[in-house]
């Protein structure tokens, strides 16, 4: 009897650890799809692997899109409905390629686990799954391989292929060699739609309890820019902050200090110091902006969505004020420093403003003076038809007085 009490006892407190290790798993993992029915937007890749797990026989496999679209929530599940719960620990070897991006990976890791002879499924494994005689490798962020790494992976991926199968997934499909590409079979992963995100935000945020007020998912969404990774990772974030509000309610203000979004009151601030083209006065301002710790990153793509979306505007500066934001955002990228980048983006908007209307000024007086010139050349052109008609009657008159003398003197 006491065996049995201690049997149960440690039944109840391992199930007590998993249910603790849920809760205290990242809503992104705790959310994350267990099937390919739970799957939203992506159609047509979800209809094509339903149709080979009928068959068992899966192609190497490309996944490729942006990033928070399901790539690796669907190779996943695939995963688990192929060869259950059980099996998938000793069938699939998940890499992720960002962190080992080497050639020595490939022949190491990935070779050593695609030579190993394909494990037995159990009685009850083989009742409830496919389980197909093959393993399989995924590869995530494999766009970050060294172009040796993906060629040495390209004849692993021939040699074994009759006991693995290989699924590379990528943010960039053109960063993958084309000889690696070509023996894949390749899905496009698009970016969600807003329903189907904002559905999915509702019923989370209904599931852990979350308190929100209107249009704070729709600003989760706007923030996120169709990555639902980074949606819901904003909602956990933003869901223990509202803790301190009073009504316990996410607001969209607080959203956008959580995602370092600059406040829109700043960036109209910005904006019409540029607009007042007084460099002392942005210089100023910019060294107050970047002493209150904004993301100077933000700052920009702010500023190239105001620019780009505005009719005052027109192309000519348009254009110049993308060029200058996509260098400033390079050069941010590559570690610069963010408040003299942000000084000189600004700095170049000015000039480029100031010059276009300069321009659009000469072009005026330009205008106006042809006008006049015009003007003038035609009064003198009918000043000298009216000279020229005054002296043609002159002259018929005096060669008609002529005749009438001729004819006197005759």
């Amino acid at each position: 009897m006491s065996k049995f009490q201690g049997f149960e006892s440690n039944k109840k407190r391992k199930i007590a650890n998993d249910i603790e290790s849920e809760q205290s798993q990242p809503w992104v993992e705790k959310y994350r799809p267990k099937k390919l029915d739970d799957i939203t937007a992506q159609d047509h890749a979800v209809t094509i692997l339903k149709k080979t797990l009928e068959s068992a026989n899966l192609p190497h496999m490309l996944f490729y899109g942006p990033p928070g679209t399901g790539k690796t929530s669907t190779i996943l599940a695939l995963t688990k409905e192929l060869f259950g719960p059980n099996l998938v620990k000793s069938r699939v070897l998940e890499l992720n390629a960002s962190d080992e991006r080497g050639i020595s990976i490939v022949r190491e890791k990935v070779k050593n686990f695609a030579r190993l002879t394909v494990s037995k499924p159990s009685k009850e494994d083989i009742e409830n799954y496919p389980c197909p005689p093959y393993k399989i490798i995924i590869l995530d962020e494999a766009d970050s391989m060294t172009a040796d790494a993906q060629s040495a992976l390209r004849r692993t991926m021939e040699t074994y292929s009759g006991v693995t199968r290989f699924c590379l997934i990528c943010n960039y499909i053109t960063r993958i060699i084309d000889p690696l590409a070509s023996r894949c079979s390749k899905f496009r992963f698009k970016s969600l739609d807003t329903s189907n995100s904002l559905s999915r935000l509702e019923y989370i945020a209904e599931k852990e309890s979350v308190l929100y007020e209107d249009g704070s998912l729709e600003k989760i969404l706007d923030i996120s820019a169709g990555d639902l990774r980074k949606a819901i990772t904003l909602l956990q974030s933003a869901s223990k902050l509202s803790s301190y509000n009073d009504n316990n309610k996410i607001t969209p203000i607080q959203l956008e200090e959580l995602a370092g979004i600059v406040p829109t009151p700043i960036l109209d601030e910005i904006i019409a110091k540029v607009a007042g083209k007084n460099v002392d006065s942005i210089i100023e301002y910019i060294e107050k902006f970047s002493k209150d710790g904004w993301s100077g990153t933000s700052v920009i793509d702010q500023l190239h969505n105001y620019y780009i979306t505005n009719d005052m505007f027109d192309t000519k500066i348009k254009n110049q004020v993308s060029m200058i934001l996509f260098d400033t955002d390079t050069k941010l990228t590559n570690g610069t420093n963010e408040r003299i980048q942000l000084l000189n983006a600004l700095q170049s908007i000015v000039i480029s403003m100031f010059m276009q209307n300069s321009n659009n000024n000469n072009n005026n007086s330009n205008n106006n003076n042809n006008r006049n010139s015009s003007s003038s050349s035609s009064s003198s052109s009918s000043s000298s038809s009216s000279s020229s008609s005054s002296s043609s009657s002159s002259s018929s008159s005096s060669s008609s007085s002529s005749k009438k003398q001729m004819v006197v003197i005759r």
